[in-house]
């Protein structure tokens, strides 16, 4: 007899964390179609690491997040919203994942490439290998490039 999978093929809660760039705010759109086809809840968590001006910063994520929860409430899209404090943007996003009993969560990646997440690894790697329920990464389109295939794809060096 073969084992059954505990995850819900339907998930009930789905959470997006969001970080206000144009690629998290295509994520709320594609979220937005999830939400409304299963009737699932939506958690939209924006995680402030190190800050200079932590409080302003706070108030402006809870205006963008009020924003967005009630762009999703128009379109009949129950939503809550979260801010985290954490120098570890992975482990916050870990502790609302279960905090909040999440089901699916949505990432938009921002393609970043060279040096910079060779060194220090990126949110989105750490997550595809930590995160205890499915994950759908929404890839950004990066800048065209000059160095094509004959497939005429982009060059990606990964």
């Amino acid at each position: 007899m073969t084992e059954v999978s505990s995850w819900n093929t339907i998930p009930a809660k789905i959470l997006l964390p969001i970080d206000f760039s144009s690629s998290s705010h295509a994520a709320i759109e594609h979220v937005t179609v999830l939400a409304q086809q299963f009737h699932a809840e939506v958690v939209l968590v924006h995680v402030l690491s190190e800050s200079v001006n932590a409080a302003e910063s706070r108030a402006l994520a809870e205006k963008h997040l009020a924003t967005s929860v009630a762009s999703l409430a128009a379109k009949d899209v129950r939503a809550i919203a979260t801010i985290e404090e954490d120098a570890d943007v992975a482990a916050a996003i870990l502790d609302v994942i279960e905090r909040e009993h999440v089901d699916l969560v949505i990432l938009s990646t921002h393609g970043t490439t060279g040096w910079h997440p060779l060194i220090f690894g990126s949110i989105a790697e750490k997550l595809v290998k930590l995160v205890p329920v499915p994950l759908l990464l929404l890839r950004t389109a990066k800048p065209e490039s000059s160095a094509k295939v004959s497939s005429g794809r982009l060059m990606e060096w990964w």
